[in-house]
C-alpha cells in the first residue's frame, strides 16, 4: 500500500487514536504510517462485539435460570471461550464443562476458585454469583 492510500476515516473504534500501518514511501521503501481507520474494519469489529455481547447476554440468561455456574458468564463477561479460558488456567477443558454445571461448581474448592478468580480478574464472593443487572 501507498502512503497517500492509508485510510484515513476516523473509525470510532479506534477512539479518536491512531493505528500504525506499514506503507511504501516514494521510493519503495516500507515506513509506518498512522491511520484514524478504515470504514470496513470498523463494520467487522463493531459486527464482532455485537457477537460478544449476544454471548455475554446469553450466558447471563443460562446462569439466572439455573442453566449454568456463575463461571460461565464470567468467562463471557471477560471476553473469553473455553479454549482460552483452559490455555489460561491450565485446566482442561473438559474440567471446565463439568465446572459450569452449576451443582459440580458449588463443590470447588477454594484453590480451585481462586485461580478461577486470578485468570478472570474476579473477587472470591464475585466468581460465585452474576450481577443482579447486567449493567453493574
Amino acid at each position: 500500500m501507498d502512503i497517500n492510500s492509508v485510510p484515513q476515516d476516523n473509525s470510532e473504534t479506534y477512539a479518536n487514536m491512531k493505528k500504525a500501518i506499514y506503507a511504501r514511501d516514494k521510493d519503495g521503501k516500507m515506513q509506518t504510517v498512522g491511520s484514524t481507520g478504515w470504514e470496513v474494519e470498523e463494520i467487522a469489529t463493531k459486527a464482532a462485539l455485537e457477537d460478544i455481547e449476544k454471548s455475554i447476554e446469553n450466558a447471563y440468561e443460562e446462569v439466572k435460570a439455573g442453566r449454568r455456574s456463575p463461571l460461565y458468564y464470567h468467562m463471557y463477561d471477560a471476553r473469553m471461550d473455553l479454549l482460552v479460558l483452559a490455555q489460561s488456567t491450565g485446566f482442561f477443558q473438559w474440567t471446565i464443562k463439568r465446572h459450569f454445571k452449576p451443582e459440580i461448581f458449588k463443590k470447588l474448592s477454594e484453590k480451585r476458585l481462586l485461580a478461577y478468580c486470578d485468570v478472570l480478574g474476579k473477587r472470591l464472593d464475585e466468581i460465585k454469583t452474576i450481577p443482579k443487572d447486567r449493567d453493574e
